[in-house]
């Protein structure tokens, strides 16, 4: 198979054919008259035929170059093409992979701010708990909780995974919860949460844990704070994302005591991608989006 050409001559021959002027392809391509020139000599050179025909103030296509020229403009009309579509993907449109308990808890609720400051990308969210492969999966940025981000990917804190036990008003008072031993006797929703242990051995309690009465194993924190809202038992929950249930008295936080194993909620994504127009505005935006929260968790409001 023969080799091409070299591409900065090809490219010279593809304007001075268009334009059939070698002024107006200079000026096009940012070259000097004599540099357009001399790339359609080497190309002629490898032709071993002329590709225009020098007359008096003009030129034109010779056969040669005649036959050449339109399969040389379909070709770069073909790479146009090719590139503004995939800039117009790495500009215009976002998906963003997210772990269920963010997605559900605030980035559902306010990633609408996002699309109104920036009309021109179009966001598009998937609720996952499976790690994103970013050089196989169609996403450019991904939000997960995570005590390390890996290497290869820039990582921005958004809000530690802090947990505490969290349960119904009509609870507290059925039960008369004055002291965290007090939660023994209160089913526990998802009682092989590793939080559990966690939680009640930084408040000072020493029990037998397998004895807690529990519900059910729901899996997710939305599940989780949907039973503790309907009186079902108590929950680890993270705080800062419940506090229009706490507002709106659908859900207490009994104790100020709050935990954390180190874990945080992180959007990332590959270092190669940091300087994309739409990854810079998301991140932009999420980052100051979220100082709420995380304000709240070091106030411990």
């Amino acid at each position: 198979m023969s080799e091409l050409p070299p591409l900065a001559a090809i490219r010279a021959f593809e304007a001075v054919a268009r334009h059939l002027s070698f002024t107006r392809a200079a000026e096009e391509l940012g070259m000097t008259q004599a540099a357009v020139s001399y790339q359609i000599k080497l190309l002629e050179e490898r032709m071993g035929a002329p590709l225009f025909l020098r007359k008096p103030r003009r030129i034109e296509l010779s056969e040669v170059g005649a036959r050449l020229a339109p399969d040389v403009r379909s070709a770069f009309s073909t790479l146009r093409s090719a590139f503004a579509e995939t800039r117009g993907r790495v500009e215009g449109a976002l998906a963003i992979s997210s772990i269920p308990t963010f997605a559900t808890h605030w980035l559902a609720a306010n990633v609408g701010l996002f699309q109104l400051a920036h009309p021109d990308i179009a966001v598009r969210i998937e609720s996952s708990v499976e790690l994103v492969d970013f050089a196989a999966d169609p996403f450019d940025g991904a939000i997960r909780a995570t005590n390390r981000v890996g290497p290869g990917l820039i990582g921005h804190e958004l809000v530690k995974a802090e947990f505490t036990p969290m349960m119904s008003p009509a609870l507290v008072e059925e039960y008369d919860i004055r002291e965290p031993a007090d939660l023994l006797r209160v089913p526990m929703i998802s009682p092989d949460d590793h939080w559990l242990p966690a939680w009640f051995k930084m408040a000072g309690v020493e029990g037998d844990f397998d004895s807690v009465r529990s519900f059910a194993r729901l899996g997710s924190q939305g599940l989780e704070a949907a039973a503790a809202m309907a009186g079902r038992g108590f929950a680890m929950l993270t705080a800062p994302f419940y506090a229009d249930e706490i507002a709106a008295g659908r859900l207490v936080q009994p104790f100020e005591a709050v935990g954390w194993d180190g874990h945080a909620y992180y959007f990332v994504y590959p270092e190669s991608r940091r300087n994309w127009p739409k990854i810079r505005a998301f991140r932009d935006w999420i980052v100051a989006a979220t100082q709420p929260l995380r304000d709240r968790q070091r106030s411990g409001a």
